[in-house]
């Protein structure tokens, strides 16, 4: 008889990877910039890769073996590429481009290094932080966990439902055009003909007879109870290695939470990384004034309005879905969601306690 085979990947290269992680809106971009200037760690990175083989395994579509030793191996190599500038991006308008980073000189100096067979020595002299920025990922990440152990943590951002919804609903519109779907590259499930999401499993009526910015309002919800089941279920287990940062807190107080973030990465602060901070703002007297990026007004950001309080800001972003056609369920759903939010991550700092009207 044979038995079927467990594979392994047991000798790995990664010395500490972060994941910075949110849903659409939540303010990952200021967030990534923040975390690319701190010492040691690497310029922003993306991997679907990693997303998807997660969304494999919640889906039950691929054995548990499989999933952690094929991440393992997929962190090794995007290491082992970027530390010699062969996975790279060198586009001056992108993110996630070297152009944008406070290290910029490191990885023109790595095109024309030495490398292959002296990597596995140079990581571990300069032991770098792999640094990705993830997308809901959260709720379906204990695969990464289990892989990778102590080596991996994750900084969740939250923001209210209301300063994403715009950005979502403006997700969902694109979706829907010519190839919309075929830029996004995560996993989709078949219902009626259509391709959805993988994390609307269970819901997806719901999804086929909501217009776009109720679709938005139950993706925000969706993967909001799926992060809280995920938390119920793993923090005990893996809570040291998770840190939740309040978008809203944060650019009012970031402090408390740089120095977390410090602990979890054994890392630390620098004058770059104070530079990167006052250009997003960081500090700022009020939640919504950040800065002009284009990627920001492409997804949907204005300026804050003269004069207005934070509580009108939000009830100004409320009237956008009420503009938008979202029907009384739809409303209901987003009232909530900002409450349980407010009363999670707000309560106990009165000075930006963001109510919104009934």
């Amino acid at each position: 008889m044979i038995t079927e085979p467990i594979v392994t990947r047991d000798d790995i290269l990664l010395e500490s990877l972060v994941l910075v992680d949110g849903q659409a809106g939540c303010g990952k971009t200021l967030f990534t910039a923040i975390v690319a200037a701190m010492d040691r760690v690497e310029l922003l990175n993306y991997s679907p890769e990693l997303e998807n083989i997660c969304a494999l395994k919640y889906l039950d579509k691929i054995q548990t073996d499989a999933a952690e030793t094929m991440i393992r191996i997929q962190m090794d190599l995007i290491l082992y590429e970027t530390m010699m500038s062969r996975r790279t991006n060198f586009r001056p308008s992108d993110l996630s481009g070297t152009f944008r980073d406070v290290d910029f000189l490191t990885y023109v100096k790595r095109l024309f290094s030495k490398g292959n067979e002296i990597i596995p020595k140079r990581i571990k002299e300069e032991k770098p932080i792999l640094h990705f920025a993830t997308h809901n990922l959260l709720a379906f990440s204990e695969p990464v966990f289990t892989a990778l152990g102590k080596k991996a943590v994750l900084i969740e951002i939250v923001r209210h439902p209301l300063y994403m919804l715009i950005q979502h609903t403006l997700n969902q519109i694109n979706f829907s055009k010519p190839a919309g779907t075929a830029r996004q590259f995560h996993i989709y499930i078949k219902h009626k003909g259509k391709q959805l999401p993988y994390w609307h499993l269970g819901q997806e009526e719901l999804d086929l007879r909501s217009n776009s910015v109720e679709r938005a309002i139950y993706d925000i919800q969706k993967h909001s109870e799926l992060t809280k089941s995920f938390k119920e279920k793993f923090m005990k287990k893996y809570g040291g290695q998770i840190v939740t940062i309040p978008f809203e807190r944060f650019v009012l107080d970031p402090w408390p939470y740089m120095r977390r973030i410090e602990d979890l990465l054994a890392t630390k602060v620098t004058s770059k990384t104070r530079k990167v901070m006052r250009k997003h703002n960081i500090p700022r007297k009020k939640i919504a004034d950040g800065i002009p990026l284009a990627i920001y007004k492409r997804c949907g950001w204005k300026p804050p309005e003269k004069g207005l309080s934070e509580k009108q800001e939000l009830e100004k972003r409320r009237q956008y879905a009420i503009e938008q056609g979202a029907g009384k369920e739809a409303l209901e759903v987003l009232d909530r969601i900002s409450a349980e939010y407010e009363q999670n991550y707000l309560k106990l700092h009165s000075e930006i306690h963001l109510e919104t009207s009934d």
